[in-house]
């Protein structure tokens, strides 16, 4: 994904920054997303693991990204309270 765009993204509903999700962050939501224990803010159950994804700088929402395309609609956004083991 180009940085630039990444650079100028922020959350739609904080306006914090966001960064890409780190190859152990994304293992770690994946391995929770196989388990069956992630849902989006609206509460609708994640089921497809994640190719790559951004992450607020506070660490508290994740938005994923299909095809270099972030899906920045705050009702599809994985909440990290309920991620047990992702790292910082």
């Amino acid at each position: 994904m180009d940085k630039r765009l990444i650079d100028i993204l922020c959350c739609p509903t904080s306006k914090s920054p966001l960064t890409l999700l780190s190859k152990a962050q994304l293992d770690a939501l994946n391995a929770a997303i196989a388990d069956g224990m992630v849902r989006t803010v609206a509460g609708a159950a994640v089921g497809t693991p994640l190719a790559a994804g951004l992450i607020t700088t506070d660490g508290k929402v994740i938005y994923r990204i299909d095809d270099d395309i972030p899906v920045m609609l705050a009702d599809e956004a994985i909440g990290t309270t309920q991620l047990t083991a992702l790292p910082a």
